[in-house]
């Protein structure tokens, strides 16, 4: 088991260099061709790769090797290919695609927050597995609508085109954003109902054995 394990944390880090070198080449080859759109965006990139670490690490928080790669893959899927390899406009469905799985991963990391506050003894508060996924779905729609206007406030201030074709994007962006986020929420509802097998107890499982500092047993009712 530990050797499958650290097989997984070797894929991680050789996933998460060989992205950065490939940012590092871009940014290099932007320098030369004047293009410093596109240098700003593998700069960007590359901070993001060590985000996802940087938070995990302070907060004390492991992160199970295989979402740490899902993460990685999604920055350089949304930045690198999408971004800088104009992924966004030779492939109509690129945008829907990664707006999809952010709603699935944002679904996911609400249902996380919910839990861990429903095992804190220090929080006065217990949600039932319903409240849970809509806090999870809320979630996920939320940050998906702030990016939305991100991208609008990017477009009219730096007059960039992060929006393609405005509305209608926008609305398509949303709608995507609000079925992964629904997945993920009842994917939670049904692993704290029934404790249902499947991807996300699979995840939830290695979370809390990887974080059992966070999630002590306690006395809370399970009657609301």
């Amino acid at each position: 088991m530990k050797l499958k394990g650290s097989k997984k944390r070797k894929a991680e880090v050789v996933l998460a260099n060989t992205i950065r070198t490939l940012l590092v080449i871009s940014m290099i080859i932007s320098i030369v061709t004047h293009n410093y759109l596109n240098f700003f965006t593998a700069l960007l990139t590359l901070c993001l790769t060590f985000l996802p670490f940087i938070i995990a690490k302070k907060n004390h928080i492991k992160l199970p090797p295989s979402f740490q790669i899902i993460i990685l893959l999604f920055i350089f899927a949304s930045q690198y290919l999408g971004e800088m390899k104009n992924y966004y406009l030779k492939f109509w469905w690129w945008d829907l695609m990664l707006h999809t799985l952010s709603g699935l991963i944002l679904g996911f990391l609400g249902f996380l927050l919910v839990y861990i506050l429903n095992k804190e003894e220090k929080v006065n508060v217990y949600l039932s597995p319903f409240f849970m996924a809509l806090f999870a779905f809320t979630f996920a729609v939320s940050v998906g609508a702030l990016w939305e206007i991100f991208e609008f406030s990017m477009d009219n201030i730096f007059g960039l085109n992060m929006q393609k074709s405005g509305l209608v994007d926008t609305m398509w962006d949303l709608i995507v954003d609000s079925i992964g986020a629904i997945v993920a929420a009842f994917s939670g509802y049904l692993y704290e109902k029934n404790r249902e097998e499947g991807i996300f107890k699979n995840l939830i499982t290695k979370f809390l054995k990887m974080n059992s500092q966070l999630f002590k047993q306690n006395s809370k009712s399970r009657d609301i």
